[in-house]
């Protein structure tokens, strides 16, 4: 690809971005055009349908929360490290809902995103999960389907109740101290 093209299409994707985060998969495509600095034929010339818009978009941002997990691995603790890697993937689904209900759609555009959603994301987390559970700070039993899953789940909640939600999870990962079972009960119980 031409370097004027990379960045035409670099361009659009990231306005592409915005707008589907500001208001949705269906924004209008002359309006991410005019964001991108580009005409819409140069939009439909690399991305003929929305779907393959919506696709390059999603895939992008999969791309980079993957990325994330190696450079935090190597900046932070390892807890610190899946925290931060996990509220990049929190990130990611809850502002991306309406990709993610595009994604679901029967364009099958979508079909082969759907497949690959957690195929890079999977190494990733596996490598915060393996390093902190090394370092004795988490169960050695976390599976990251399960992890990922159950964030992807949380997302459902807004923003605020799911970084929460997410914190609790992760405090639940730690390994607990040695000692006999709580005894304790719920107020009401």
């Amino acid at each position: 690809m031409r370097a004027d093209a990379k960045r035409n299409v670099d361009a659009v994707l990231e306005a592409a971005k915005t707008a589907f985060t500001m208001t949705g998969v269906h924004t209008p495509v002359r309006e991410i055009a005019a964001m991108a600095g580009v005409g819409t034929g140069t939009l439909y010339r690399h991305f003929p349908l929305r779907a393959d818009l919506v696709s390059a978009v999603f895939r992008r941002e999969l791309d980079a929360c993957a990325e994330a997990a190696a450079a935090l691995a190597s900046t932070y603790e390892p807890i610190e490290a899946l925290e931060r890697w996990l509220a990049h993937y929190v990130e990611l689904l809850s502002t991306k809902r309406g990709l993610i209900t595009a994604m679901h759609s029967d364009a099958p555009t979508y079909e082969s995103l759907t497949e690959c959603f957690q195929d890079p994301l999977r190494p990733a987390l596996r490598l915060l999960l393996d390093n902190a559970s090394r370092a004795g700070l988490i169960r050695p039993d976390v599976e990251t389907d399960d992890l990922l899953q159950g964030v992807a789940a949380l997302c459902l909640l807004n923003t605020a109740q799911t970084q929460r939600m997410v914190a609790l999870l992760v405090a639940g990962l730690r390994n607990a101290p040695p000692g006999p079972p709580s005894t304790a009960t719920r107020p009401g119980r």
